[in-house]
């Protein structure tokens, strides 16, 4: 078991309290780029199908390279590194304001995704090495719910400043604004905190696990490169239309989460994972040939929130794996999933330009139908109880 850190209880609580205010600010950097995104590339850029494709499979790549990065940063204070990587995002997302070309926010998407995927591992760290024994838990749901606050005041400013007339780009500087605010919380916190090494191990017991988080990054960017610019694009959402739906996303997200747990909890992940499936087969069907444009701002809203349907992964492999493996397992599956989160914009983005938007989101059918496949591969359990394995850590259930 992992000693804990020498820090006095003051430093602790100060230390918390700045990296609360950290997660909060990267929140409200991070919500407005989503909101933002798709009406600036569109009305500001007035970029294709293709290339928006291009663009989310680039920003997705810096996930694969920080495994790489944060490796080199092993044994570094983590308040540090923290602090370093969110200087990147307040320079990419600030220089949106500024950029003429599709050139340009392709150079600059680069400078702020690389910066928020390194920081995406570093909150959940400095969190669990700040927590009192016994108190881990609620450490990191302090922390999470900084960052919701965070994105739900990014929002909430965000549509007030448009309905008063404010024009996109300067948003991009408030985004950028924030975080820059958030480098420097992390500089209060204790820097004995160090970055752990990013280990990424293969093992063929797990590659349900795999599959099924390559397929998930799949289904994600049907959301995130197509769904949303599909909405502005094709159907003309405007930009306060879509910060209401994101902030409808965040609403329900915040309550469903919980719920789902507690779903997961009772009836197990393979049942969890079917209805998740078979809820995005018709999304996608619905982006592909619906055309009443709030019917598909239901969809959006909807689809968006199913993704919390899909912590039921992780749950599975919490069970499966020992503790000595779960970190690195996890870590194999964030991998996969980028990959595929690289893959399949790339591809959409062709088809959307070749043989109509339809296409792109067709894709979703057989990552959905090869998801369902999968998952039925899994142990029937009726509950949450963990599953059952022999010696060599492998599930007695589908797994075997």
């Amino acid at each position: 078991m992992e000693r804990p850190l020498a820090i006095a209880d003051a430093e602790r609580r100060r230390g918390l309290l700045f990296l609360s205010f950290a997660a909060a600010f990267v929140g409200f950097a991070l919500v407005l780029q989503m909101s933002l995104n798709n009406n600036f590339l569109v009305g500001e850029i007035g970029v294709s199908g293709r290339q928006a494709g291009f663009l989310e499979a680039v920003r997705e790549s810096c996930g694969i390279a920080a495994f790489g990065i944060l490796a080199l940063m092993a044994g570094l204070g983590e308040p540090l590194v923290a602090s370093i990587v969110l200087l990147l995002v307040w320079l990419g997302l600030s220089a949106y304001a500024f950029a003429p070309t599709y050139g340009w926010v392709m150079a600059m998407s680069v400078v702020w995704s690389q910066g928020l995927h390194l920081w995406m591992p570093l909150p959940n760290s400095m969190a669990l090495a700040l927590a009192e024994p016994g108190r881990a838990g609620r450490r990191l749901g302090q922390v999470g719910a900084a960052g919701a606050l965070g994105s739900a005041a990014g929002l909430a400013l965000a549509f007030a400043l448009t309905l008063l007339g404010v024009k996109i780009r300067p948003l991009y500087l408030l985004g950028g604004g924030a975080a820059l605010a958030a480098s420097l919380a992390c500089l209060g916190i204790p820097r004995v905190i160090r970055t752990p090494k990013q280990k990424l191990v293969f093992r063929r017991r797990y590659l349900t696990y795999y599959v099924l988080n390559f397929l998930e990054g799949w289904r994600k960017q049907i959301t995130n490169a197509f769904a949303g610019f599909l909405l502005v694009r094709v159907h003309g959402a405007s930009l306060p239309e879509m910060i209401a739906l994101w902030a409808a996303i965040q609403a329900i997200g915040y309550l469903a989460s919980p719920r789902v747990g507690r779903l997961i909890d009772r009836v197990g992940e393979r049942r969890v994972l079917f209805l998740y499936y078979g809820t995005v087969t018709l999304l996608v069907l619905c982006y592909a040939f619906v055309r009443v444009k709030y019917l598909l701002y239901a969809v959006f809203v909807i689809d968006s929130a199913t993704f919390a349907l899909a912590m039921a992964i992780t749950s599975y492999v919490g069970k499966l794996a020992p503790r000595a493996e779960r970190t690195q397992t996890l870590s194999m599956g964030v991998a996969a999933n980028h990959v595929a989160s690289v893959a399949m914009p790339f591809v959409g983005g062709i088809l959307w330009t070749t043989l109509g938007y339809q296409w792109a989101f067709l894709l979703g059918i057989p990552a959905a139908a090869a998801s369902i496949a999968v998952v039925a591969r899994l142990p029937r359990a009726a509950d949450g109880t963990a599953l059952t394995r022999g010696p060599a850590g492998v599930s007695s259930g589908a797994e075997s």
